[in-house]
């Protein structure tokens, strides 16, 4: 299994690398050029390929060649399609993005490759629950959570560190053949036959959305997309254990959404120059998060799921009461000394870390075998769709109410946010017995 793993991490460290530039690098360079709180958040809208992922999710698990590989036949062109973006990316100077017909440029970019990412996100993820069995589930969700960060530290912190010292488009480049490099696994790997969707009218089993019993089925019966959606969402409507879930995924992301386009900013106004954030905040902060994968993949063996889903998410909500704190001292112009600041980031990133890895292995977990892409990425999307709507309004909120009111009113939903977790354990624990 050591080579499942080393590919599954090679994939999303090179599936790391753009978000990474997107989510750490880009806020900092954003709000360091004077960028207001509220435009930041906009750019969140960027991110949407990656919530509404879940409407072409289907068609990711449906079509693919045998011969060449289910997931591999769509995971090499993205690659190769994000490799060719970044390329393009490197020819569009930073200095020059002032002006509408760059920005306009810039922005069809970003977007497109957010759109190629969030595609191959489907197919790594549908073979990654297509390979890994039981046991191997969190052990492949602790290499996923290390790949993507090691990509969010060279795509976030090393990009900021870099353009002191290199240009934009030798940066960029460096980005594309990273990305290139991590291609060579999945050229190399010889991907099980996969079973696809079953088509038997007879079968009981629920289909994933867009896909009923098959796509000719749908398009017989003038199926609407409303009608398709509803007949999937019984999947998550079954059972009260189901439903639980389904509402769990709707608030994990909250608190994420809506202090999203505030942490970063607040790290530029407490001073901090775009080197100090590359290294020490993002670089620094993704080491720690390394560090909260590999912890949060030995305590799933001795801590069931869900015990291990409400303890990560109160210290994740300790580390935003951290961030809370530094807006304070901020808000009244006290002296913080700036190892209090790296040490609350990287606990931070550490504990998102961990919660990450419980996330995904139960996102795994209630993803059914034969429908391994659509459950994984709508679950996953669901998510993303929640904390992506907030994080592109919640710019508006921190303008209005500063750093410090606003912490505080995210720390005290973060808090509530906590007892619909506590439902579906009682839930989990109850189906269990049963």
């Amino acid at each position: 299994m050591s080579h499942v793993y080393l590919l599954l991490f090679s994939l999303y460290w090179a599936q790391g690398l753009p978000v990474g530039f997107m989510t750490h690098a880009l806020p900092v360079i954003l709000r360091a050029q004077g960028v207001s709180l509220t435009h930041i958040g906009g750019f969140g809208l960027l991110m949407a390929p990656w919530a509404l992922k879940v409407l072409w999710a289907p068609w990711v698990d449906r079509y693919g060649s045998s011969a060449f590989g289910h997931y591999r036949s769509w995971i090499i062109p993205t690659q190769i399609f994000t490799v060719a973006i970044l390329i393009i990316l490197s020819f569009l100077p930073i200095q020059a993005l002032n002006q509408p017909v760059y920005l306009l440029a810039f922005f069809i970019a970003l977007l497109f490759m957010n759109t190629v990412g969030a595609t191959q996100d489907i197919a790594t993820d549908g073979l990654a629950v297509s390979i890994l069995k039981g046991e191997q589930q969190h052990i492949g969700n602790m290499f996923q959570v290390v790949g993507s960060r090691l990509g969010f530290i060279v795509g976030g912190g090393a990009i900021l560190w870099a353009l002191d010292w290199l240009n934009w488009q030798s940066t960029f480049l460096i980005l594309a053949g990273l990305v290139a490099l991590n291609t060579i696994p999945i050229f190399l790997y010889r991907e099980p036959k996969h079973h696809g969707f079953k088509t038997d009218h007879s079968s009981k089993e629920l289909a994933p959305l867009g896909a009923s019993t098959s796509i000719e089925s749908i398009q017989k019966d003038q199926l609407s997309f409303f009608k398709s959606l509803m007949q999937y969402l019984q999947y998550f409507m079954h059972s009260q254990l189901m439903l639980s879930w389904f509402v769990v995924l709707c608030v994990l992301k909250i608190t994420d959404g809506l202090s999203g386009p505030i942490i970063k900013p607040l790290l530029v106004d407490l001073g901090l120059t775009l080197s100090e954030i590359g290294v020490y905040i993002t670089m620094l902060g993704a080491f720690a998060a390394l560090i909260g994968a590999g912890l949060a993949g030995l305590s799933l063996k001795y801590v069931s799921r869900s015990n291990a889903l409400i303890l990560f998410s109160i210290l994740k909500l300790l580390s935003l009461l951290g961030f809370t704190w530094l807006a304070y001292l901020h808000a009244h112009h006290l002296h913080i000394a700036t190892w209090w600041i790296y040490l609350i980031n990287a606990l931070e990133d550490m504990f998102a870390s961990m919660l990450l890895v419980i996330i995904l292995t139960l996102v795994m977990q209630y993803s059914r075998k034969e429908h391994a892409g659509t459950d994984f990425t709508f679950q996953v999307s669901l998510m993303a769709m929640v904390s992506g709507v907030l994080y592109t309004v919640s710019g508006i909120a921190g303008d209005a109410l500063g750093y410090q009111k606003y912490l505080m009113s995210i720390s005290v939903i973060g808090l509530i946010l906590i007892m619909p977790i506590w439902y579906w354990k009682n839930q989990s624990l109850k189906a269990h017995t049963d």
